[in-house]
């Protein structure tokens, strides 16, 4: 298990599935830290460490979410900007908002 109590499993899935941000669609680099791969809890409970909830997203698209629902951070300045609509996310964060 990781620092977050993702099982070694779980996150080999995800690391494997999730190789770009599943917000911005960004490959993930650790020379920038806005393009560094953060874990992200698609609904805000970090007690949900499933397939369906952890995903991987660039630092940039996490800090910009906080705290928020996915659905109140879709509407938000940051994802107008980057044209980051329900449409355009990853298929992981598309079945959170039904």
């Amino acid at each position: 298990m990781n620092k977050w109590n993702i099982p070694d499993l779980l996150e080999n899935e995800i690391r494997n599935r999730d190789i770009y941000c599943i917000y911005c669609w960004i490959k993930f680099n650790t020379e920038s830290k806005k393009n560094k791969m953060t874990w992200e809890h698609i609904i805000n409970d970090e007690t949900i460490i499933t397939r369906e909830n952890i995903a991987l997203c660039c630092c940039s698209c996490n800090a910009s979410k906080g705290a928020k629902s996915l659905s109140n951070r879709l509407n938000s300045e940051y994802c107008k900007n980057k044209n980051i609509t329900a449409k355009n996310i990853a298929p992981v964060a598309q079945q959170a908002l039904i």
